[in-house]
């Protein structure tokens, strides 16, 4: 496994970004204390990402808004990619233990609601590849938690990282949902209501013939849009997909123990 993959691909040295994110640390260098440390180039890079997107985040943007120049930067992280790493794995140290004593399914229930809520905290993290990981302690304990929720249910080891990978799957795919519906309220100046409020009239124009060709697409829009007040509704269909996958994983275990 290598190091986080962005977007336009770029990817970071598996074994620098793996050496920074454990804190192995390379020799002292001899000469004045340096006026920061790794820790606050990262929390810089997160802020930068959160106002803004992971686009905003460059060595010179960062550095800019550390008041140090952009050569001076490279004294704590070797580049961009490396970078990155450090901000997920940050960013994942923010998602707590799930509580004792839970069983599986509200364990893994309580992670994707976590995992929701810290993607609308931090939406760059859904602009990182998913392919390879952030090899650092926090992205490593996430893992560890994921996987605690489901041992010992009857799912083989393999089907334990199936499990978790479709769970956390399902929340990413949502949460961006949920994140470009917000986003394109800000960029419209429009509600989904308010949009559909100026299409209706369009739509009731069209020759009754012409409407009678689409007739599921009809009733069950017309639900689905008198329930949600919007064409969709992401955090509905996280809540409702996630239940069904939990369904899944139980019948076959409910399967495997009879």
């Amino acid at each position: 496994m290598s190091g986080v993959s962005t977007e336009d691909g770029s990817c970071s040295d598996p074994r620098r970004g793996i050496e920074l994110l454990w804190g192995v640390s390379a020799p002292p260098r001899r000469g004045p204390k340096p006026k920061l440390t790794t820790a606050d180039v990262v929390r810089a890079a997160i802020t930068l990402a959160d106002a803004d997107s992971l686009d905003a985040v460059t060595i010179r943007g960062v550095a800019e808004h550390l008041g140090v120049s952009p050569m001076s930067l490279y004294t704590y992280v070797p580049g961009h990619a490396e970078l990155l790493d450090l901000m997920i794995d940050h960013a994942h140290g923010e998602l707590p233990v799930p509580a004792p004593g839970l069983g599986w399914r509200a364990a893994l229930t309580a992670i994707a609601e976590e995992l929701w809520a810290l993607f609308h905290r931090h939406p760059w993290l859904l602009q990182a590849a998913t392919s390879r990981s952030a090899l650092g302690p926090h992205s490593f304990a996430k893992y560890e938690h994921e996987l605690r929720a489901v041992d010992g249910i009857g799912l083989e080891d393999v089907e334990m990282d199936a499990a978790v990978t479709v769970v956390t799957g399902l929340v990413r795919v949502t949460a961006r949902s949920s994140l470009d519906a917000a986003r394109l309220v800000r960029t419209s100046g429009l509600t989904d209501a308010q949009w559909w409020e100026r299409a209706a009239p369009v739509l009731a124009g069209i020759p009754a013939a012409d409407a009678a060709n689409y007739p599921l697409a009809s009733r069950v829009g017309q639900a689905a849009g008198e329930a949600h007040n919007a064409a969709e509704n992401p955090a509905y269909t996280f809540r409702f997909g996630l239940a069904r996958v939990l369904d899944g994983i139980e019948a076959l275990v409910s399967e495997r123990q009879r």
